[in-house]
């Protein structure tokens, strides 16, 4: 859900959460390549790691009394991340301001009565930081990553783009051709695309049909006043968190917070709902036929839960145990995946590539695959990944256990430095109003089993309505009733 343009920092990381990591890494390595060997290989890296998880550092949180939380992960080293979280995004958007939250945070860094933009540039070069910001659609959010002794200068600037940007009409008129080229670099990534035009056909109101960039008419169209009104009913302190992970320090960043971030109203406009309408999902597709395009690209969903439903983290195990394959990476025949290993065995298949994917909102998700193939047996190809899920109704104990280690050291392993964990608390607070312990997170990994998984197949998978989107050389590729015959019937 991120904007493919961001950027990514590492920092050192704590000894103990290295040696977390390592561990783990091992133990996918050996549960993914070598799966004949079996988990008596690796049930000791997984005890030690159990023991390790209960060392790692509190997730502290706090509510302040205008309705601000503040929540710090404090460790080690010279450097730390902190960022500004905004429950908000394109999903609270409507048809007629789409794009607007990610206009904002193209217009955050233009300057304030006190900091112009290039001060705000030079300041963060000299004291060797990095800003950064991200909208998805259903969260927004600031990150700086500086040296230990610049976090309050940081959540300084931060406060100051957030709550005093100026919104200049002459910024945003320039602004406008500067999102249209990103829009134009987003839309010549296939998967980009071709998963936002998922979303846009699969569900029909609650917004997240909306796109994070918004369409061109609109870029074209939004005028300072749908800027302002929408920080004044979205930027509201209840869906705000202050994130700091690294070297800080609890106390003291509830202390810069109450001091810094003053201005942020504590509710929308009197009248006005801020909450998100209830999504429908519904069975429909959108085909492109090109046949000047070299590959096929097809994604297909159905619809499964939000976040908050137990059976979200059954349906990552789903997701792990289909896998994703491509034809680049040299992998192929000894995956553990059978979905995968068959398509990497099969070259008459001409597959590029297959990803599996279970993407949860809020109160809603969807589970599928999308596939890049050359023209020829689309129509066998597909019907193979439709087969492989549901097959998930047979699956082994041992599979489901090599699912569960992938996914927990998945977890450990891109919790590497403080920017990835102020993202993790940030995002976690702001959808839990909590951050789940590892220790509490694993055990209920620990506890999906082969039953479950088989559940939860027929639950969201047996004779469900199905989304799809398919672009480029298509012709002998079903038509959506196959698709959905495919989730009941194996012929």
């Amino acid at each position: 859900q991120n904007n493919p343009q961001r950027e990514r920092e590492r920092s050192a990381a704590p000894p103990h959460r290295e040696t977390v990591g390592d561990m783990l890494g091992l133990a996918r390595v050996f549960a993914t390549r070598c799966p004949q060997v079996g988990f008596g290989a690796v049930r000791g890296l997984q005890t030690a790691v159990s023991s390790a998880l209960l060392h790692l550092p509190e997730t502290k949180v706090t509510t302040l009394p205008n309705g601000l939380r503040v929540a710090t992960e404090e460790g080690f080293g010279e450097t730390a991340t902190v960022a500004i979280f905004i429950g908000t995004g394109s999903r609270f958007e409507t048809e007629q301001n789409n794009g607007v939250a990610h206009f904002l945070e193209h217009l955050s860094f233009k300057g304030t009565p006190s900091l112009t933009r290039r001060d705000l540039e030079v300041e963060i070069e000299n004291m060797g930081g990095h800003l950064n910001a991200f909208t998805s659609r259903e969260q927004t959010a600031y990150i700086a990553k500086v040296m230990k002794q610049d976090v309050g200068r940081a959540l300084e600037i931060l406060g100051d783009i957030l709550q005093n940007s100026k919104l200049e009409e002459s910024d945003i008129d320039a602004e406008r051709s500067v999102i249209l080229r990103e829009m134009d670099e987003v839309n010549s990534n296939m998967q980009e695309f071709v998963m936002d035009k998922l979303h846009s056909v699969a569900f029909r109101s609650g917004g997240l049909q909306h796109t994070i960039l918004g369409p061109e008419e609109n870029i074209q169209s939004l005028k300072r006043k749908d800027l302002v009104d929408f920080v004044q009913t979205q930027y509201t302190t209840d869906r705000i968190v202050v994130v700091g992970a690294g070297a800080v320090k609890h106390e003291e960043l509830i202390a810069l917070t109450e001091k810094l971030l003053t201005k942020f109203p504590t509710a929308p406009p009197q009248g006005v709902s801020v909450q998100a309408e209830e999504p429908v999902f519904v069975s429909n597709d959108l085909r492109i036929t090109n046949n000047d395009f070299p590959l096929a690209h097809i994604a297909f969903a159905v619809r499964t839960c939000g976040f908050n439903d137990p059976d979200t983290l059954t349906l990552m195990v789903m997701q792990q145990l289909l896998g994703s394959y491509d034809v680049t990476t040299g992998s192929g025949k000894n995956l553990s995946s059978p979905l995968c290993s068959r398509i990497a065995s099969d070259n008459s298949f001409k597959c590029h590539s297959v990803m599996c994917f279970s993407t949860p909102y809020t109160d809603t998700g969807l589970f599928g695959a999308y596939l890049v193939a050359e023209h020829g047996r689309l129509d066998d190809l597909v019907h193979l990944v439709f087969t492989e899920i549901r097959k998930l109704t047979e699956v082994s104990e041992e599979e489901v256990a090599r699912a569960r280690n992938q996914i927990k050291a998945s977890l450990l392993v891109d919790l590497d430095g403080s920017t990835q964990v102020t993202e993790d608390i940030g995002r976690q607070v702001l959808t839990f109003g909590r951050r789940i312990p590892m220790v509490e997170l694993f055990a209920r990994i620990d506890a999906i089993d082969a039953k479950q998984v088989q559940r939860v197949t027929n639950k969201y998978f047996y004779d469900k309505d199905v989304a799809s989107v398919c672009f480029g050389p298509i012709q002998n590729l079903p038509d959506l009733g196959t698709f959905r015959r495919w989730t009941y019937s194996l012929l």
